[in-house]
């Protein structure tokens, strides 16, 4: 039996691509890819609603390294669309034999896209995976040369799409056709088109060129000051950023409360000096309920332990803050 396999973003195009080609009758498997910047639950509950498995691949350090110096470059923000689409075609040939497969899928429709999908970027793809010849995009198929699997017959060519450009009107009318509902936003999941992590991401670089998974994910949530070389502060803005945050606290963090008033968990990760600890107090003070106060106490301490240290100062005003603010 003729099997592919499919590569599943999360998004609507990738599992139209992949229920086009199982209509014709072709067993598919449902590849997807995890990193420090996207995961693979939409990819998950895409697989579900077309009944195809799904296979999940951890590339995350490999796809972090090509982050930081991409050969064909970012896009908009720190997203290197056609060195990570790349990256995922060869991860996926490289599976063909173990799975007994005969070809990839992808979800790319041609010109939706203006960096990574137009016809030059979909040849880089291809030529850069080393797979080329095993490469078939069924949405956008008949806008494109024909591939070595339709031409040998393995798929028919005239049951494939020729869909161009950015309308989504084609996609929504299939989706509707075979009861797909559940499905994202066309803005994806990935947190490098992300302008306001982007800038996080590219200044946390340059001050340690080979981060841990928490920094990266620290990016993710609250507002970030950089004090220091080495030392960096961030407050909270919601409850729900808390609790992100303190799954990945430890006990060398410093932590930050204003003692008489509710307000934003502040932390300093890193080595801080006592000019750092003042600052966060200042912080701790301009995100509570007590920032119009002239003077307040703040209490700190290592995380998890008691914060049996105490401070008292002015709430930072905005001048102090945009002084350190990363965004």
């Amino acid at each position: 039996m003729t099997r592919a396999l499919a590569l599943i973003s999360g998004g609507l195009d990738s599992i139209l691509a992949a229920k086009l080609i199982k209509e014709q009758g072709i067993d598919v498997i449902g590849i997807t890819f995890k990193s420090y910047f996207f995961g693979p639950d939409n990819a998950i509950r895409m697989a579900k609603q077309i009944d195809i498995p799904l296979e999940i691949v951890d590339f995350s350090d490999e796809h972090f390294n090509v982050t930081k110096n991409p050969k064909h470059g970012h896009g908009k923000n720190m997203n290197p669309c056609i060195d990570c689409h790349a990256m995922m075609m060869r991860y996926a040939g490289e599976l063909l034999d173990k799975f007994n497969a005969d070809f990839i899928i992808t979800g790319e429709v041609l010109n939706q896209r203006p960096m990574s999908q137009n016809k030059a970027s979909l040849n880089i793809v291809k030529k850069e995976s080393g797979f080329a010849d095993k490469i078939l995009r069924p949405l956008s198929a008949k806008a494109l040369p024909p591939t070595e699997m339709e031409l040998n017959g393995l798929v028919d060519r005239e049951k494939l799409l020729g869909i161009t450009g950015r309308s989504r009107k084609v996609q929504m009318e299939l989706a509707e056709k075979w009861g797909i509902k559940d499905y994202p936003s066309p803005a994806g999941g990935c947190k490098l088109t992300d302008p306001n992590f982007s800038v996080r991401l590219k200044e946390l670089v340059q001050h340690k060129e080979n981060p841990t998974q928490r920094e990266i994910e620290l990016l993710k949530i609250g507002r970030h000051f950089r004090v220091s070389q080495n030392a960096k502060i961030i407050s909270t803005r919601t409850a729900e950023e808390a609790n992100f945050l303190k799954k990945y606290l430890r006990e060398e963090d410093l932590g930050f409360l204003v003692k008489d008033f509710k307000g934003s968990m502040v932390v300093i990760i890193g080595d801080a000096t006592e000019e750092d600890i003042n600052f966060a107090a200042k912080v701790a003070g301009r995100y509570s309920k007590g920032r119009e106060e002239e003077k307040l106490d703040v209490i700190y301490g290592r995380y998890g332990k008691p914060y049996n240290k105490s401070i008292k100062v002015k709430p930072a005003v905005e001048e102090e803050l945009s002084r350190y603010l990363i965004v």
